[in-house]
């Protein structure tokens, strides 16, 4: 008897980016993602607009994703939909969507947690050959906007966290610092590209003494902007002289407070088989920071492109997939969850 192909439809909506993707058999067919600017005249994502602004995105955008996977909605054989954690207005619009959609086609839904989905991206394969997908187990640096976690990847439905932010996140801790500056939302693509143009060396901002492999960010936030405050005080123009070496600095002390603890969980665990995922992820700063080691400590490295790296339904299709091999679907009537961690 031939076997059927497996179609998942995924749907991400869990802060401000709307977007859906198909897999076929575990192979991305289109990943499509319709990105909010209206937060940027607010310095930082406004709940309300946003899922304000998914309601009118979501069926655009789901409908793109199935005419570029060139299939009909009537093949589709599973929904898989961000279940949590992110802005809870954000998840009600792809959840409801969601169940709403499966329930007219008649097929299962399926609920994947968005962290997990970070780390599942690197085993979204855009063709049959794709292979470059890191052994279990392994260890992944999740960082975003809302996330610092280093998490041991048993399988696909077993993670565990090992170390994580006790306060801010480590994108959260770039963003207020560009903000600080006057540079504009979102902060991350600024810094990065301040960057590069100078001296990591130039100003040094406090790091944490956390135990274990724990990270904390507030105290850099305040480091760095009590030492602001002081240099513009004598310099009123001082960010605009030299912020190519307050970016530099800053994205060098935050890497380094990252690649510490990594370091730390490497040697506890002996895994070398590393990985990085989240929206930070794409900071060149901290990429380059995973070759370094790879290098020098000879480490296996696994970094994803850079449009897999912020929110995207890819992710959340992938781990669909693998969920829909094991049987595991939700029910109709399961709630959405703003704050949940691994399970």
């Amino acid at each position: 008897m031939e076997e059927k192909d497996i179609y998942i439809l995924g749907i991400e909506s869990s802060c401000d980016d709307t977007s859906a993707a198909v897999l076929k058999n575990g192979i991305l067919l289109s990943n499509v993602t319709a990105s909010q600017a209206v937060h940027e005249a607010y310095g930082g994502v406004v709940p309300e607009l946003a899922s304000r602004a998914h309601q009118q995105n979501v069926v655009p955008v789901v409908d793109q994703a199935i005419k570029r996977a060139g299939i009909t909605k009537e093949q589709l054989t599973a929904v898989a939909f961000t279940r949590g954690p992110g802005l809870m207005g954000s998840l009600l619009v792809g959840v409801s969507f969601a169940k709403g959609f499966a329930r007219s086609l008649g097929i299962p839904l399926i609920d994947v947690n968005h962290l997990q989905g970070h780390v599942m991206a690197h085993f979204i394969r855009e063709a049959d050959d794709d292979h470059a997908q890191p052994p279990l187990p392994f260890l992944c640096l999740l960082v975003s906007g809302g996330n610092s976690q280093i998490v041991k990847v048993n399988a696909y439905n077993d993670m565990e966290v090992l170390g994580q932010t006790i306060d801010d996140a480590a994108g959260e801790a770039i963003d207020k610092c560009s903000k600080v500056m006057g540079l504009g939302y979102p902060g991350g693509p600024i810094i990065d590209r301040l960057a590069r143009q100078g001296n990591p060396k130039a100003y040094q901002f406090s790091e944490p003494h956390i135990p274990g492999l724990d990270y904390s960010f507030s105290g850099l936030k305040t480091s760095f902007l009590y030492n602001l405050r002081k240099w513009v005080e004598d310099d009123p123009d001082f960010v605009e002289h030299h912020k190519e070496d307050l970016a530099a600095s800053l994205e060098w002390t935050i890497v380094d407070i990252l690649m510490k603890k990594l370091r730390m969980a490497v040697k506890q665990t002996g895994i070398k088989h590393v990985a990085v995922a989240g929206g930070v992820s794409a900071n060149n700063g901290l990429r380059n920071a995973f070759y370094d080691h790879a290098k020098r400590f000879g480490w296996t490295v696994y970094i994803p492109k850079f449009s897999y790296t912020t929110d995207n339904a890819a992710m959340i299709g992938i781990v669909g997939h693998y969920k829909y091999l094991d049987g595991e679907f939700c029910s109709i009537d399961a709630p959405t969850f703003s704050k949940v961690t691994f399970k």
